[in-house]
């Protein structure tokens, strides 16, 4: 069975399709999704969403939102994340983390505020005791500082991009790496080179639903322009995507998914807890 331990299912692209989405992955055998949270606004609908599936989800703030974060809002997490402390389809806090990519969020005001916000959900992650999902777009060395200065129970550094070494540091404090779509592409050397050069211990599968399409969905520039839709990633394809990784590492499919499988529930011990 197979674990997309990043899936924004929903997200607008799905609208009314989510369920019917999620029960097409479970057909593919995709036995956990895992809905991170992006603001305080879709806390409810992620935790609506895993009751109705049987799937888990996290809370957090993530960096994309932070513009907008008011400080209240981490008040709101903490107070949500207290009142489902018994709830077995919480695992994780999430999706936090540092995005040092888009231009609008890397003002020396916005880095700062970035960092306040991942800095105080670290804290409130340690506080609960709950392992963290991380958003990293070239800001692996400022999020490991972080884990460093606020030790928390491990997680899942989401779409992982980073060094070598980078991931090393990340692996060496307990978390997972997370690879989908991305690596389905020939020119992602680098990208390739880790997934298949790392322990597979450190590795988990997500597809970032609706985003990060493998490259039999994308649609290029031109073709967008002509009218094609660019392609809605979605958990059906998980394991198509670890087809792709198993022929990489030269590893029969099935035992890429029980690795993967005891992985992410090592990230997320909570994760099949589900009823």
């Amino acid at each position: 069975m197979w674990v997309d331990t990043h899936c924004h299912l929903d997200a607008q692209e799905f609208q009314d399709q989510a369920l019917t989405i999620r029960a097409l992955a479970a057909t593919k055998n995709v036995a956990k999704c895992v809905f991170p949270a992006v603001e305080l606004a879709n806390f409810a609908q992620v935790q609506a969403l895993a009751h109705a599936t049987g799937d888990a989800y996290a809370l957090g703030i993530h960096p994309l939102y932070v513009p907008q974060a008011q400080e209240a809002d981490l008040q709101a997490l903490d107070a949500q994340l207290t009142a489902a402390a018994q709830d077995p389809h919480l695992v994780a806090v999430g999706e936090i983390g540092l995005d040092f990519f888009v231009p609008a969020l890397c003002t020396p005001a916005m880095r700062e505020r970035q960092t306040f916000f991942y800095h105080q959900q670290l804290r409130l992650a340690r506080q609960h005791g709950l392992p963290v999902i991380l958003h990293v777009r070239r800001s692996a060395d400022q999020l490991l500082a972080g884990l460093r200065r606020f030790e928390v129970r491990g997680g899942i550094a989401h779409a992982f991009n980073g060094s070598l070494q980078q991931a090393q540091a990340f692996i060496a404090l307990g978390f997972k790496l997370g690879f989908g779509g991305a690596l389905t592409y020939e020119r992602a050397l680098q990208l390739r080179r880790l997934a298949t050069e790392l322990p597979i211990e450190a590795i988990v599968l997500e597809t970032d639903a609706p985003d990060m399409p493998p490259h039999w969905l994308y649609k290029t520039a031109q073709q967008r322009s002509e009218g094609q839709p660019q392609g809605r990633n979605d958990p059906s394809q998980l394991p198509a995507i670890a087809q792709v990784l198993a022929d990489l590492r030269g590893m029969p499919l099935d035992e890429l998914a029980r690795a993967t499988t005891h992985n992410a529930s090592q990230a997320l011990p909570r994760l099949f807890a589900q009823p």
